[in-house]
């Protein structure tokens, strides 16, 4: 090989190596990378970025949070000037370097159900169990914070709780743990994996349930389990027509939910609240808050999300959310899920919603990646 080829062989071999970033949260980039930013109404995340300062104890925020206390209400001009002022944009970076992910949605569905098990509402919402034991993995080993062993004692071991198989099979196992009862075990199967819902019973009036606890069992997608299947092409899964396949094959239902071993616990919460509470403990705000990895993404850090909706045009959504929440199935670097609200239009965008996007997160001036939460 001449000379000047190795050399240029060399120089791109080591070029490639240099700039092949890893995975997580980027340096500072121009504001002018964020598609749209100047277009964006600011002041629709203000109150939420309120809600979220009053949860962010660390350091690194008290300064910036202090200021947008004092700030008070901001015109949506002045809210993107408060941003650009004390923050900096934090592209989100996968594997290899790749910047886009997949974005789903997730809203607040309304069930049917009863205070009283009758036969036809005999499909129970539970509390926490009492036998549920949790271990903070971070109060013991630091380098695990966030980390949580969920199980059940026998003797003195701790062994995994149920799964949902075995909940689903035998209601004796969490007997005089039911908060309520509703008419579809699909729709009790869409309640878990949205977290947090609203239940009319029959006299009119509705009450709210939200996430109280999960049985430590991993989260398993029922559309993958349904495509491994063949039962379902991979293109045209989504919450509808995996409701539709459920619902036409009543004989397989246990069987396919069963493949989800995750299991969710729920508890009352105030009916007349805006919407529910999230995994930072703030009501989330709809098409502003968004569930994130938290081991990627700060929880309460605004993020700049650039994606398309699921319509026929595949519009653009670039807009600033709130990272106030997080899920079963929300693993990864670019990894997203927008939360829609409530009623019919709610259900059908997080419905369809799985599309490619982009990440950025804004981090206060300085911020040290290693001291997140």
């Amino acid at each position: 090989m001449p000379r000047s080829l190795l050399i240029l062989v060399f120089c791109t071999l080591m070029v490639s190596a240099c700039t092949t970033r890893s995975p997580g949260i980027g340096g500072p980039v121009e504001w002018s990378s964020l598609q749209n930013w100047t277009a964006d109404k600011q002041s629709d995340v203000w109150g939420g970025f309120l809600k979220s300062c009053q949860k962010l104890r660390q350091q690194q925020w008290q300064e910036v949070c202090q200021l947008a206390k004092n700030s008070g209400d901001l015109s949506d001009a002045e809210a993107r000037e408060f941003f650009e002022t004390n923050f900096e944009v934090r592209p989100v970076y996968a594997e290899g370097g790749i910047t886009e992910g997949l974005i789903t949605g997730y809203y607040e569905p309304l069930l049917k159900g009863s205070w009283e098990r009758s036969e036809e509402f005999r499909y129970p919402l539970y509390g926490v169990p009492e036998d549920l034991l949790i271990v903070d993995l971070g109060r013991i080993y630091p380098q695990l914070k966030n980390l949580r062993l969920r199980g059940k004692l026998v003797g003195n071991r701790v062994v995994p709780y149920y799964d949902r198989g075995q909940l689903d099979d035998d209601q004796d196992l969490l007997q005089g743990r039911e908060i309520l009862w509703v008419n579809s075990l699909v729709d009790v199967f869409f309640l878990h994996v949205q977290g947090s819902g609203r239940i009319q019973l029959e006299d009119g009036s509705t009450v709210a349930v939200g996430y109280a606890g999960q049985n430590g069992h991993p989260y398993q997608s029922i559309g993958r389990v349904l495509a491994e299947m063949g039962e379902l092409e991979k293109e045209e899964i989504t919450l509808f027509t995996i409701k539709d396949w459920l619902r036409s094959n009543p004989s397989r239902l246990n069987e396919v939910l069963a493949r989800n071993p995750s299991y969710i616990f729920f508890e009352l919460r105030d009916a007349e609240a805006n919407g529910p509470v999230g995994a930072l403990n703030v009501a989330l705000t709809p098409r502003r808050s968004i569930a994130v990895d938290r081991n990627v993404i700060p929880l309460g850090a605004p993020v700049w999300l650039q994606t398309t909706l699921p319509d026929a045009q595949q519009s653009p959504l670039n807009q600033l959310m709130l990272a106030q929440d997080t899920g079963g199935a929300i693993k990864g670097h670019v990894r997203a899920d927008v939360f829609w609200g409530r009623g019919d239009e709610a259900e059908k965008m997080a419905g369809l919603m799985k599309q490619q996007g982009k990440l950025f997160v804004l981090l206060p001036r300085g911020y040290s990646i290693e001291k997140k939460q």
